[in-house]
């Protein structure tokens, strides 16, 4: 098929994922059987078997999900690429920028399994850490509806000079909504204080930790030194960072901000507007879920989106694509 659009490619993280996601794309590809091989090997988990028969509550540890929804996120990519559909951009939000790193070039696909498998336990160590010093009731994240992230942040800072000290702004996702990370405590308080401050409603998120903030700074000391022993390439293609929410320019740089990654908000509203800048004229979220499409239209873009992380929504795409090009 000649493909006529300018795509950009987005990856989604933690909370995407579902049981058994990614394996009708396994029945229909060979090059995602092998790239389940690659990265069962490179996690030391048998992925095939994990996303078979894993519950949701299960894929919910980090050190389970990191490896999982990339390998989901890769298996997508792997599909649309078959169908020589190939971005002209991408960017991944959160653990999906790692998806986003492989896809670019910067890492090898074994590197980035590697990669979020180590950063998987290292983060669920520091969360279970976390727990064990908050009466037993896990840290994690929430999302906080229906206030600016200015409002929040200002919010935080005023909570903490009053001893509310373990609550962060960590994924600036959308005009409409901010997510914040903290221990179980903390969150609890926080959620009656969002909603006293005129927040629409607090989601939350279905993840093991309080990800993107100081607390899980303690995964670092695992991370950092597999991290400097991996090789980053330059992006063959224009690729952006959650930490600095701009363009990646070479490997060296894309090595040392995902490590401030970890520790650091997620920028996405600031990766949506400059994607919009390299020409792009449709959007895909290549992965589980429709989280990443939803953000995108609150952006009040006309560049439209869909999801291509399961069969069905390829060939949901494809087929848009063959009308497009028909029209043209």
């Amino acid at each position: 098929m000649v493909v006529n659009k300018r795509i950009a490619f987005l990856f989604p993280g933690q909370g995407a994922q579902y049981p058994q996601m990614a394996l009708d794309l396994y029945q229909q590809s060979t090059a995602v059987q092998e790239l389940f091989a690659l990265a069962s090997e490179a996690a030391g988990i048998d992925l095939k078997g994990l996303l078979e028969k894993a519950s949701a509550e299960e894929l919910k540890r980090t050190d389970i999900s990191q490896p999982a929804i990339s390998l989901a996120n890769l298996a997508a990519a792997s599909v649309l690429r078959e169908e020589e559909i190939e971005p002209i951009a991408c960017a991944g939000f959160s653990l999906g920028e790692y998806a986003a790193l492989a896809t670019a070039g910067v890492l090898s696909y074994e590197d980035c399994f590697k990669l979020v498998t180590v950063r998987g336990r290292a983060m669920q160590k520091v969360a279970d850490r976390l727990a064990a010093t908050d009466a037993g009731s896990a840290p994690g994240m929430a999302a906080v509806l229906g206030l600016p992230g200015e409002q929040v942040e200002a919010l935080i800072a005023e909570w903490k000079q009053g001893g509310l000290t373990d609550l962060y702004a960590a994924n600036f996702n959308s005009p409409k909504q901010v997510v914040v990370a903290g221990t179980a405590s903390a969150l609890a308080q926080a959620e009656e204080r969002f909603k006293a401050a005129g927040a629409r409603r607090i989601i939350r998120l279905q993840v093991a930790g309080p990800f993107h903030s100081p607390l899980v700074a303690d995964a670092l000391e695992d991370f950092a030194p597999i991290l400097e022993g991996t090789t980053f390439a330059d992006p063959r293609i224009p690729l952006f960072s959650n930490v600095t929410g701009k363009q990646i320019v070479s490997g060296q740089e894309a090595k040392k901000l995902a490590l401030r990654q970890i520790t650091e908000p997620v920028r996405w509203t600031s990766e949506e507007a400059q994607l919009v800048q390299t020409g792009i004229d449709m959007v895909l979220e290549v992965g589980p879920g429709k989280v990443l499409q939803g953000l995108w239209k609150d952006t009040g873009s006309t560049i439209p989106a869909f999801g291509a992380g399961t069969s069905l929504d390829i060939q949901s795409v494809l087929a848009n694509l063959s009308n497009e090009s028909e029209k043209a």
